[in-house]
């Protein structure tokens, strides 16, 4: 299809010599990678542009966009803090609902007339005077703090920068919070502004320079931290985490005390999420000896592991979400891939089940105050948007909070649970969601859609962009493969390391059972997925290239030899493994999609999309993948390179983008799919 400029570059990995002829497409800023870029992009949009239905598709999801969607609560004294977007707002807006009035407390589409800066994280005082909160602008990870006083409904003068992935942990008596930040840069070489993680606490009403350095860990830069502070305002409790693994640690310190940070929890031999405390007894979710997890307690004054008591022990479904709320406990537990709700007391003693009036799942932490007696939650399903419900504690009652109206009949349509075969025996679930009255002939066009990594579930969630494609006609699967959390940190691990292959296998059978049980046919057979789901859909392409009628691989991973080496990619190595590591680099090399490209082979057309501000999975990898593709493959191979500017990852998109890009993935599903 064509002959680009090489690198020389050849690395030696353990013997194996490993050439790198798109190395120079990884210097985003060089003019040769920018006028190859836009020479991509607009021979992309060429292509797009020829598909038929594209003014209907737009018009047709920017209807079914347009209707308001609500957020999860977060209830401060009397008052309710939430999101709602009315429908075609870039951005969600923060409301504060109080005496049945509802006031607009922060309007993120003031930000930029485009939408492409958004609210990434925020955290109210104690009694509700402040909110701190963060933004980032097109799409960076990175974000910038500010703090706003919520009765003048004006910004304090300070900011703090350098943060991204932080917790905001408010002192309780309002004068100032704790946070998480990387160096300035330029204090450090690039390579390392994601390291030496450092804790603060900021003074209101003082410069982000006078801040006092709380902790940084005096041996490990490699850590990073979440502060948050203990329900009974005694403690500063870190969440510690080694870049994305599961097993972390928690350290802790009087908050009103200048004495040294305890290790409490420091071997990382399991995941410890604090729940509630009850003087110094603490009560931690974990999935230590118990993989579905379970809570236990801890005595901090005789913390030796043998004091340790289980309080609620490990069932046969996966421990999810845990609050405290009122003096109970709110279990949300993964049943083969789908939210159940249960009261427990403190002492383990399971009350009753929270009656959930669809097959859905959670949209967010449950939310609940100590005191209070409501706990309040979002759920969704692959047809119905989020619905969100305050449930009381004391009177067991479930009532809709907000609930949105669709220009959308759900009726019409079904979700299905199936379970097929993986390569190896293992039992997976799939959903699939059609017509009520779908001919099973195979000739429908289907979207398999997956993850299977960081221990992150594909549950059922909405998205109006599914209901046009289903309106086409179209299928959507969604396959619950190995490497998530489905079932515990067994089927995490599963599909981790050397198991990966595992997630690739699963996928690749999901789309030989729709095709066996005739929901379609491989022309017809399209299969999505972003992130760590784009090294899946790439890999299964490579691998696979016979089953597929097209792909759409979005934000992808795809050169797992040197994936660590940029921005927050080290924080990967614990899912992924480490190339350097002879063992590691024998599975990494041999799944590797950039590395597993044929000479000659016809694979089927693929749509890359990557955003020109991804710092986190940087765009080098799609263009790499890209140019490799064309370059090596059948000259009939289709390959198109779709790159957005300001946009990141895809966290804060405005609406407006999220419609243009359905738009494109459509008109290529339409040219594609159509055999």
């Amino acid at each position: 299809m064509g002959k680009f400029y090489h690198s020389d570059v050849v690395e030696d990995f353990h013997g194996v010599k490993v050439a790198d002829p798109f190395r120079w497409l990884e210097d985003a800023d060089s003019e040769m990678t920018i006028k190859w870029s836009e020479e991509q992009n607009n021979r992309c949009k060429d292509y797009l542009a020829q598909a038929p239905n594209r003014e209907e598709d737009r018009k047709r999801l920017t209807e079914l966009w347009d209707y308001p969607k609500y957020f999860v609560p977060t209830k401060v004294g009397e008052a309710l803090y939430y999101q709602k977007n009315n429908g075609l707002q870039n951005q969600a807006v923060f409301y504060k609902l109080e005496n049945g009035t509802e006031t607009i407390v922060l309007d993120p589409n003031t930000f930029s007339e485009d939408g492409t800066i958004a609210l990434t994280n925020y955290a109210f005082s104690k009694n509700g005077k402040y909110m701190a909160y963060s933004v980032s602008s097109s799409g960076s990870d990175w974000q910038t703090i500010s703090i706003r006083n919520l009765t003048t409904l004006e910004d304090l003068e300070e900011k703090i920068q350098w943060v991204k992935f932080t917790s905001i942990a408010w002192l309780p008596d309002e004068t100032g919070f704790y946070y998480s930040r990387f160096p300035e840069p330029g204090t450090v070489p690039q390579d390392e502004e994601s390291m030496y993680c450092k804790v603060y606490l900021h003074k209101l009403g003082t410069s982000q320079a006078e801040d006092e350095l709380i902790f940084s860990h005096p041996t490990d830069n490699e850590l990073t931290f979440y502060p948050v502070i203990s329900k009974d305002e005694e403690f500063l409790i870190l969440n510690v985490f080694r870049g994305t693994a599961t097993e972390n640690g928690i350290y802790m310190k009087k908050l009103y005390e200048n004495g040294e940070v305890r290790f409490l929890l420091n071997d990382f031999d399991a995941f410890y999420h604090y729940v509630n405390n009850e003087g110094s007894t603490f009560y931690f979710q974990t999935n230590l000896n118990a993989p579905n997890g379970r809570i236990i307690s801890i005595d901090i004054n005789e913390d030796a592991r043998s004091n340790w008591k289980e309080v609620v022990p490990e069932k046969a479904h996966v421990m999810d979400e845990v609050t405290c709320t009122n003096g109970k406990l709110v279990i949300a537990y993964l049943e083969h891939a789908h939210h159940k709700l249960y009261v427990y007391s403190m002492e383990g003693e399971e009350l009753n089940e929270i009656s959930i009036p669809i097959m859905g799942s959670l949209t967010s932490s449950l939310s609940g105050s100590k005191k209070g007696s409501q706990v309040f939650f979002g759920i969704t399903s692959f047809l119905s948007p989020t619905t969100v419900y305050s449930y009381d504690l004391e009177t067991k009652e479930l009532a809709v909070f907000a609930e949105s109206l669709l220009t959308f009949n759900p009726a019409e349509y079904e979700t299905k649970q199936i379970f097929y075969t993986s390569k190896d025996g293992t039992k997976v679930p799939m959903f699939i969601t059609a017509k009520k009255d779908l001919n099973l002939d195979g000739e429908n066009p289907t979207i398999l859609y997956g993850y299977g990594g960081f221990n992150i579930n594909m549950t059922p969630s909405f998205s109006p962009a599914i209901l046009r494609w289903m309106e086409k006609g179209g299928v959507y699967a969604v396959a619950n493969l190995r490497g998530g959390t489905e079932y515990g940190e067994n089927w995490h691990r599963a599909g981790m390391l050397e198991n990966k292959q595992n997630v690739f296998d699963d996928f690749i059978a999901a789309g030989e059972w729709l095709i066996k049980n005739h929901y379609t046919k491989k022309e017809k057979l399209s299969i999505m997925g972003g992130s760590n789901g784009g090294l899946l859909v790439a890999a299964c392409m490579v691998q696979r290239p016979d089953l597929f009628g097209a792909v759409i691989c979005r934000v992808p991973v795809i050169d797992m030899l040197r994936y660590h080496k940029f921005t927050v990619g080290r924080f990967w190595i614990p899912e992924y493994g480490d190339p350097s590591i002879e063992e590691h680099f024998k599975f990494l090399y041999a799944y590797s999609p950039l590395h597993n490209i044929k000479e000659g082979v016809l694979y089927p057309p693929v749509l890359i999309a990557t955003a020109e501000s991804d710092d986190r999975v940087v765009p080098a990898h799609a263009k790499k993948f890209a140019a490799t593709l064309i370059e090596n493959a059948d000259p009939q191979s289709k390959v198109y390179l779709r790159l957005e500017a300001k946009a990141g990852h895809g966290f804060g998109k405005p609406t407006s983008k999220l419609i243009e890009e359905w738009v494109d993935f459509y008109s290529f599903l339409d040219l594609e799919l159509q055999s």
